[in-house]
């Protein structure tokens, strides 16, 4: 029982650092109905701006907001090079161009003169503790993670239900043409949106980092995908759902490997989405609505 549920505090752990990647799924779909496959690779840079800020003494907290900074400022900018001039082109085009952008990230960002083609092992800036609840053992790192995660999660909610910002956002995710009648400045709500969803891929990426210490150039794709499936399985362009999607992920990938066998992780934790999907094509706490024309 007590190894049970420790390995449900281990799914916990993953499944909050795929909620966050998600989290930036769901609300770029949301907006602008793209997906962006290029969101994993910004995991990726979030990692490696933790790497740097932890070789150079920096506190975690300051590394998180670093990362974040940086992921959010290289949102904007993908979005504007890469999507924004194909926002009214054939919805295939867009997909291409996010693909190319994933690309791109990968290898750029894999040349020795940038981050280079090696694993690199991530010293922790945190001193391991750990504590004995009931036989299971809880670390400082899994809190951390889980009182992060509950912060951003509790203040994105809070931006996009209590602010003008949050209610433009909403405008425009319901329809961009009446959001611009209503003088909302729809391009700028879009870099915004790019700027969070991207801040908080940022911010999963160093989690992920400390609790998971060896990162690469091409870490982001299986992360990536998997947070992917996570926003569909909960209903991708509903938050929550993307939180509940990362974490029902998050326990499947760790139960599969644990009492089954770490190589059908993967596949156990796909089947399970291409389950929900024939069952609920709209995911579990999506509605299914007429697609928009």
């Amino acid at each position: 029982m007590h190894y049970f549920l420790a390995e449900v505090i281990n799914g916990l752990q993953l499944g909050l650092v795929y909620a966050l990647i998600a989290l930036g799924y769901t609300m770029v779909y949301g907006i602008v109905k793209l997906i962006n496959f290029a969101h994993g690779d910004v995991f990726m840079v979030g990692s490696f701006v933790g790497y740097f800020c932890f070789m150079a003494g920096v506190p975690w907290p300051v590394a998180v907001l670093a990362a974040m900074a940086v992921c959010a400022t290289l949102g904007v900018v993908i979005e504007k090079i890469a999507y924004r001039p194909l926002r009214y082109a054939p919805k295939i085009a867009a997909l291409i161009s996010a693909l190319g952008v994933s690309l791109f990230l990968e290898y750029f960002s894999s040349l020795k003169f940038i981050f280079g083609p090696d694993y690199r092992v991530v010293h922790s800036p945190l001193q391991a503790v750990n504590w004995n609840i009931g036989g299971v053992t809880v670390t400082n790192i899994q809190v951390m993670i889980l009182a992060v995660v509950v912060v951003m999660f509790a203040g994105l909610q809070y931006l996009i239900h209590r602010t003008k910002v949050g209610t433009a956002m909403r405008a425009v995710s319901f329809d961009h043409d009446a959001a611009r009648l209503m003088g909302i400045n729809v391009d700028g709500v879009i870099s915004i949106t790019f700027a969070i969803a991207t801040a908080l891929a940022g911010a999963g990426g160093v989690l992920y980092a400390i609790a998971y210490p060896e990162i690469w150039t091409f870490m982001g794709i299986m992360p990536g995908l998997k947070a992917f499936t996570a926003a569909v399985l909960g209903g991708i362009g509903i938050i929550p759902g993307a939180v509940l999607g990362a974490l029902i992920m998050g326990q499947v990938e760790t139960m599969t490997a644990a009492f089954l066998s770490s190589t059908l992780r993967d596949a156990i934790a796909f089947g399970v989405l291409i389950l929900v999907l024939l069952i609920r094509p709209s995911g579990i706490l999506g509605k299914n609505r007429p697609e928009k024309v």
